[in-house]
Formats: C-alpha cells, structure tokens, sequence
C-alpha cells in the first residue's frame, strides 16, 4: 500500500515538473458530435483573446478538422495559465453521409461531409498523444454511458492524460448532471452552459487547480 501511494505521490511530482518546464500547456477538447466542444473553445477564446475559434451549427460534424489557439493565458484563483486551447471534431463510431442529408444537404456535399468527418476523428485521435490537459466535454441531456464517452476516457487513461469533464448545456431543463457524475465518478465534474457562460469561472478554477 505504501508503494502504491509512493507511486502516485512521483507522478504527481511528474506532471507537475512537466508543467513548471513548458511555457503553454496542450488543452484539449474531447467528445462526441453536437455535445458542445466548439461552443465552449468559442466561450474560453471570447473571454480571453476576444476571438471564437469556429463556428457552430445543429449539423453534426460541423467542425471536421483540428482547430487550435495559441497564446490564450486564463486567469483564475490567483494563477496564470498560458495554453494552446485544440478543439478537435466530435468523436463518433458511425459517420453516414445519408444523416447529412437529413438537413438539406445535397449528396455529394453529404459524401464529402462524411469523408471530412471520418477524416477529422482521425486527426482527433493522434493528436490525444501531444495533450496536456483534455476537457471532456459531455451532453447533460444525454445518457453519458456510451461508447464514445468510454473510449475517449479510457484512452486518456492509458495515456495518464489529467481529465475533467464538462457536463454541459445545463440551461435545458433535461439536463442532469449528476447521472454524469454517477456515470464517471473517478472524475471532476463541472456543470456548464457553453453557449450561456453558466459556471465557466467554476470550469477555469478546475483547469487552473489541475495544472
């Protein structure tokens, strides 16, 4: 027992010395499609660069390529945070270029969208292996157990990645946090509304916490 506690008291040390030698840390955004990841890259990179990241939409897989934003330093409980905030593509284990067409989206911009789509989880998936720190962001209208949600934490596990999850869109009244925090209970869990700012300062104290 004692060497396990030993053990985790060294890694501990070790991710903090990673952190004191680089001058950015890597914050990732992780989930599945339409859970609200580029709404909240907008939301962090608003309230610190005045810029958004990339745009938004109902369509599943809007963002389908890697976007980052360097040089945005957070401010929260005393303590400055430099990052690259990389908000990646929804994470999915089925891309069908007949769901595109369900919001008018002709055939062949659909079978490019899917392409684009495929092409962008992809991406996503490498580029786990350069993160710092991963914002898993989860749908709180949704059941958090699925697929998706397990194989994004369980890599970040195996990788040792420190995680938080967002369980975000808090401002709809079906949304229920604590079926996450049931769900995934070895995690910090913060309840969000990207879209709204709701509790964001609770989600940078977490970050600044963590780092």
């Amino acid at each position: 027992m004692v060497k396990g506690l030993g053990w985790l008291f060294k890694l501990n040390n070790w991710f903090s010395s990673i952190f004191k030698r680089k001058k950015s840390v890597k914050l990732g955004l992780y989930g599945s499609t339409n859970a609200g990841k580029t709404t909240l890259a907008n939301r962090i990179s608003l309230d610190w660069l005045g810029e958004e990241v990339g745009s938004v939409s109902n369509v599943p897989h809007e963002t389908r390529k890697v976007q980052k934003k360097e040089n945005i330093t957070i401010e929260s409980g005393g303590k400055k945070l430099n990052m690259t905030l990389i908000d990646t593509p929804g994470i999915a284990t089925r891309i069908d270029f007949e769901d595109f067409k369900k919001y008018g989206i002709k055939t062949k911009e659909a079978k490019n969208r899917a392409k684009e789509a495929t092409q962008g989880i992809i991406e996503a998936i490498k580029w786990l292996d350069d993160m710092d720190v991963v914002i898993a962001v989860m749908d709180a209208t949704q059941n958090p157990y699925t697929q998706v949600n397990l194989t994004i934490l369980g890599n970040l596990e195996a990788r040792k990645t420190p995680v938080i999850i967002a369980a975000n869109k808090i401002d709809l009244k079906n949304a229920k946090v604590k079926r996450i925090e049931n769900a995934f209970p070895q995690y910090k869990v913060i309840g969000i509304s990207a879209k709204n700012g709701d509790n964001i300062e609770e989600l940078y104290k977490a970050i600044s916490k963590l780092v």
